[in-house]
């Protein structure tokens, strides 16, 4: 009996405990609906933003996410009009009553008894904001759950607080929210300067939006403003007489909105920039509209450019394009498209070509050969290999860079190199620089996008082979342009709420100041802007070349898939990217076919009026007279005479030995030229090579020969030596030897010209096992070591 009762006892208190369990978990899901409601809790957060250009022209308005136009403002920032006449409208006494006005609902009943119909409401302000929070069914428990909010906002808000928030949340037409929002759009002005006749207008609205709209229905909207008037008339906010007077004042209403009037993708990409913080305030400063530093009527200069420019290139498959204009001194954003047209979602209107990641062609040459200066592997009158060239790549194929051309120039100077976009001597330049070493400064230049390892982008990085946006390549110009002063780019004025960070705060890893001399970065631009330099690949007359000084910079990636154009004066930077966002490559559209024209007409079109200062001469150069072919200093026999920035330490070097000699690298591409004056300077033998040796295999003498090769001018006569024996034949650049086991020295010459070279063939074991060889590559050759 005692087990029996022991267990009813245990089991009386365990469903004690789980009932006592049960009721506090029903005291913590119901104590929200007890506690007060604070004004914090209820801040609107998703708010439509305003935007201007840099001097109050309108840009357009971005709607919330569910598309209602809504805009917050504190309520000492609203005109005393406008609040008078929405108290006398909704709710006389609001400043007297709680959250119910028990005289409003004492007389609303006895008016429906006696009619035997609703005839009042007795709704308070503080009601009507409880309904926009929380909307419910027109029932007896709607109303009952509307009245307890009404409580719960009472308790927890002063009046002041509920009236900031129903007037920030007043219907007002269409999907127009609140006071701020209504008085933007329909008179362009702050709710703050709100006259009498506007407010009493805007007042009258929130009582049924859709049958009050002032586009469609004037005439009951003056008729419920002339009610609005006479219930301030009794609440003794204004006369009579005033209240006459402002009835028969006219008041226009602008046309209805048009949104967005121009640089949608700006607007886009900036409302992403705001921090929520800044929009949980009850609106910003003393206005709700944001000031950007886009110029409007530049702006919609460049959006008209683009697309007749893409309309040009319709045949050539193109479809997309992008721009991005700079103020130099300031970093300001002046204009901003992101493609033709962002409307149309038939052509991905919407995807934003300023910001998009692509690969960057040629653009990033110059900062290699910048980087490759500064740190004293290259000097200004250096002489570069534009020369077949092959590397190793771990895992894949030889990696042989050329230009779209195919073709090389042999011996060429920086200038010459960088001006004219060669492809072989960028990379030699970045071999001698490092790849680690070059992405750590694009990194500091602030290609933020580039955050693969050194070994996934190789020495294909300074030909494009990583993704940066042009919004990236534009600022990294942006810094050549202030000679190594970096800055961050600038989107809004100082009264917005996005704050434009300094240049530290702008990205984790950009530096402020990328080199302390600015003669690198002034060289850099000298050669950018020098148009015969690049005339070789551009031509004398390109749309590269303006009527005033000017840097610039194209690229090309790889199947023309995109087509960049970047360069800058010294008052602007202008960015461009033509090509196709869903990634079909272009029909033979290269960077100054493609962006390059749209770059040309916005340049033209900012300097219209003033043309740009000339840019600095590198400091502390010397320029001196060169050969245009060898870079040296000029002899009698040189055709074209240029000059050429020296540091003064190169001056004694110059002023010596000026003897034209190339290394064997340029071998190969001796070897294919044609009376070419490089060929006529440098007299050498090009096969056999110094040190080859050679097999002859038994039985096989008479079908191994060995060519003799010469790089030269087949006109001239030349004599060959063996041994010490003159050869007797008429050949002059190449003949073929039968090989015969020894050791032998080989000498080419002619007039003063000499050159010389040994190698050795030996009798080889066995005979030869590999077939198909013609007579001028018989030969098994083996290099020693």
């Amino acid at each position: 009996m005692k087990l029996i009762l022991r267990s009813l006892f245990q089991i009386k208190l365990s469903i004690k405990v789980i009932l006592a369990v049960l009721v506090i978990c029903l005291i913590i899901r119901l104590l929200p609906y007890f506690a007060p409601v604070r004004a914090a809790d209820i801040a609107q957060n998703q708010l439509a933003m305003q935007f201007s250009d840099r001097n109050g022209l309108p840009l357009g308005t971005l709607l919330t996410r569910d598309q209602e136009h809504t805009s917050v403002v504190p309520l000492n920032q609203v005109s005393p009009q406008f609040t008078h006449a929405i108290l006398a409208a909704e709710d006389g006494s609001f400043y007297h009553h709680g959250a119910l006005d028990m005289k409003a609902v004492i007389r609303a009943s006895k008016e429906a008894i006696h009619a035997k119909r609703i005839v009042s409401g007795a709704s308070t302000i503080t009601m009507q904001l409880a309904r926009m929070l929380d909307p419910v069914p027109r029932s007896f428990s709607g109303k009952l759950s509307e009245i307890w909010l009404s409580w719960r906002l009472a308790a927890g808000m002063n009046k002041d607080e509920i009236l900031s928030a129903y007037i920030n949340r007043l219907p007002m037409g269409g999907n127009i929210y609140g006071v701020e929002a209504a008085t933007q759009t329909y008179f362009s002005i702050p709710a703050s300067e709100l006259n009498l006749a506007q407010a009493s207008l805007l007042a009258a609205i929130p009582n049924n939006p859709t049958y009050f709209n002032p586009y469609e229905h004037w005439e009951r909207l003056k008729q419920r403003q002339k009610y609005v008037l006479n219930r301030m008339v009794q609440e003794g906010y204004i006369s009579g007489a005033i209240a006459a007077r402002t009835s028969a004042e006219k008041v226009v209403f602008q046309s209805r909105p048009r949104g967005i009037i121009a640089a949608p993708h700006f607007l886009f990409w900036l409302a992403n920039q705001i921090p929520p913080a800044s929009l949980e305030n009850q609106g910003w400063g003393d206005k709700s509209v944001i000031r950007t530093t886009i110029n409007r009527p530049l702006q919609q200069f460049v959006e008209a450019q683009l697309q007749q420019v893409i309309s040009s290139l319709a045949a050539n498959n193109v479809h997309d394009a992008a721009a991005l204009v700079i103020d130099n001194q300031t970093g300001e954003v002046l204009a901003y498209v992101g493609s033709p047209d962002y409307f149309n979602e038939a052509k991905l209107g919407r995807n934003d070509g300023v910001q998009a990641l692509r690969q960057p062609g040629s653009t990033l040459k110059p900062f290699v050969y910048e980087l490759a200066l500064e740190k004293g592997l290259i000097r200004p009158n250096t002489i570069l290999a534009d020369v077949p060239a092959r590397y190793a790549i771990p895992g894949a194929r030889l990696y042989s860079p050329t230009d779209y051309t195919e073709r090389f120039l042999g011996p060429v100077r920086v200038r010459i190199a960088l001006a004219n976009s060669l492809n072989v001597p960028a990379v030699r330049v970045l071999e001698k620089v490092g790849v680690e070493t070059f992405l750590e400064r694009l990194h500091q230049l602030g290609f933020e996008h580039l955050n693969q390892s050194p070994e996934h982008y190789g020495l294909g990085l300074t030909l494009g082979s990583g993704e940066v946006s042009l919004w990236e390549l534009a600022r990294a110009y942006l810094t050549i342009a202030r000679l190594g002063n970096a800055t961050p780019i600038v989107s809004t004025f100082s009264d917005s709420p996005i704050q434009n960070p300094s240049c530290a705060e702008n990205a984790p890893n950009i530096r402020c100041k990328i080199q302390n001399s600015t003669t690198i970065w002034q060289l850099i631009t000298n050669i950018l802007s020098d148009n015969h330099a690049r005339a070789t690949a551009f031509g004398v007359d390109s749309v590269l070349n303006l009527p005033f000084p000017v840097a610039v910079k194209t690229g090309t990636s790889s199947n023309f898939r995109d087509t960049w154009t970047v360069g800058f004066t010294t008052d602007y930077t202008v960015a461009t990217w033509v090509g196709n966002f869903n990634g079909e490559p272009m029909r033979q559209v290269s960077g100054v076919t493609g962006a390059a024209p749209l770059w040309n007409r916005i340049m033209l079109h900012l300097h219209e009026h003033q043309e740009p200062a000339a840019f600095p001469s590198p400091e502390g150069l010397v320029q001196l007279p060169v050969c245009a072919i060898s870079g040296l200093r000029p002899t009698p026999d040189c055709t074209s005479v240029v000059q050429e920035y020296f540091y003064p330490e190169d001056k004694i070097a110059y002023e010596g030995d000026n003897q034209f000699n190339l290394p064997p690298e340029y071998n190969e591409w001796l070897a294919k030229q044609q009376q070419s004056s490089f060929v006529s300077s440098n007299f050498r033998i090009l096969s056999p090579h110094h040190g080859d040796l050679f097999l002859l295999y038994p039985a096989e003498e008479a079908k191994q020969k060995l060519e003799f090769k010469l790089a030269g001018n087949k006109s001239v006569p030349v004599e060959w030596w063996l041994n010490g024996e003159k050869l007797d034949t008429n050949s002059a650049n190449s003949l073929f030897w039968n090989l015969r086991s020894g050791k032998w020295t080989l000498e080419a010459r002619s007039g003063e010209m000499t050159d010389k070279v040994s190698f050795q063939v030996e009798l080889a074991s066995i005979k030869p096992t590999r077939r198909g060889f013609s007579l001028s590559n018989s030969q098994v050759k083996k290099n020693r070591p």
